[in-house]
């Protein structure tokens, strides 16, 4: 057996059941907690989604504040924001409510409040441990793991990059994991998010830097979304699927936390930052031409992993079960309704003037490195090209 060398980080409590949000009081007790500033974005406040948060602690008669400046993929310029509102009163929490971008948008809040500077600072190899306040995140959706990660992703608004920042002050002291709030969760933004966690799996899972704890939960994840994301997709009340999408968003988001993403996230953050992707739209848009580039690094990874999902059986030989994973994610991603970059508006002369910038992006993020078959930048420019004309060859 290989030595096992590894950390292992998650949050001190995590609540996961129907109805969790319910106890954010009693949750803030447990750590004499009582002056929480909820962050969240304009949609939770108009819709009536933040009242499962605000009327416990109401009840509870704790004075409550709300930050819900917002935007779906965080900038600097919200976080410095951000910080202004937690320097004006006396908070002794975060609670980020909704989908990854609010949580995101808290963690990063409290590791800049902690240090000062400038988002970019902060951004990878820098080693994030400090956060000036503690960070519990209540998610709406099943995607993000961010709940339970030791990362955070911002957008640098001057240089259009996505910034990577990672370290225990990005890691919530506790996670409410309630799948009732993911009922009334549009239609494209489940299919989103679920190929976000089913990333996170399977990147975990492959990673270099993968280890024993990261397995489990990966492997486990990736079981409870391939069953369940297409359910959970055409039948948003369905609450069992609804369960299972959310357990295996957390556990994949506890996996890809302990263990690393790799090149699908590298390069999937410099599409957000130029063409304000979603975050999980262009994991889908980039995961089956990066994993069929992929297997030969880690055959047999990949092979297990199309065996958990459900696109291959056990009696399948690594080859043909790797094989069949491509084709499963091509499927998954029709099923989905997942547009190509020109579908989503995108041209194909600013696709191309961008693709060697956001290959040195990738790279620098250092999450390619992670990769069980590392590309050179020309091979990530190959990728994005094929990714763009949908092509099928291997390279």
């Amino acid at each position: 057996m290989t030595a096992i060398n590894m950390n292992f980080a998650s949050p001190r409590l995590l609540l996961v059941a129907g109805g969790a949000v319910r106890q954010i009081a009693d949750v803030l007790a447990k750590f004499g907690l009582s002056r929480p500033l909820i962050v969240t974005d304009p949609f939770m406040v108009s819709s009536g989604l933040l009242r499962n948060c605000l009327d416990p602690l109401a009840a509870a008669g704790l004075a409550v504040s709300v930050f819900s400046d917002t935007v779906p993929e965080p900038t600097d310029t919200v976080i410095h924001a951000g910080v202004v509102e937690i320097n004006n009163d006396d908070f002794d929490c975060l609670i980020g409510f909704g989908g990854g971008s609010p949580i995101d948008t808290a963690k990063a809040m409290a590791i800049l409040a902690a240090g000062g500077g400038r988002m970019r600072d902060y951004k990878v190899p820098f080693v994030a441990d400090k956060a000036a306040l503690p960070v519990i995140a209540i998610p709406t959706t099943a995607g993000t793991g961010s709940e339970c990660t030791r990362f955070t992703v911002i957008t640098d608004t001057e240089r259009d990059e996505k910034m990577l920042i990672a370290g225990l002050g990005a890691l919530p002291l506790a996670a409410l994991v309630d799948y009732e709030l993911t009922f009334s969760v549009p239609q494209r933004t489940t299919a989103d998010t679920g190929v976000d966690s089913l990333t996170h799996a399977l990147e975990a899972y492959v990673s270099k830097r993968a280890n024993p704890v990261s397995d489990a939960l990966a492997l486990s994840a990736m079981g409870l979304i391939g069953a369940n994301i297409r359910t959970a997709y055409t039948e948003p009340r369905n609450a069992a699927a609804r369960e299972a999408m959310m357990l295996g968003a957390t556990e994949a988001g506890l996996a890809f936390s302990n263990s690393s993403v790799a090149l699908v996230h590298g390069m999937s953050r410099p599409i957000g930052a130029h063409f304000h992707v979603p975050h999980g739209l262009s994991n889908a848009m980039l995961l089956p031409a990066i994993t069929r580039f992929s297997v030969p690094g880690a055959e047999g990874r990949y092979a297990e992993a199309a065996r958990r999902i459900g696109f291959a059986g056990q009696g399948d030989s690594d080859a043909t079960a790797a094989a069949k994973l491509i084709t499963g994610l091509e499927a998954l991603n029709k099923d989905l309704s997942v547009p190509t970059p020109a579908a989503f508006g995108i041209t194909e002369d600013a696709w191309n003037g961008k693709m060697a910038l956001m290959a040195e992006q990738a790279l620098a993020s250092g999450s390619p490195a992670n990769n069980p078959r590392v590309p050179t930048a020309d091979q990530i420019i190959g990728l994005y090209r094929e990714v763009w004309i949908g092509a099928t060859a291997n390279r």
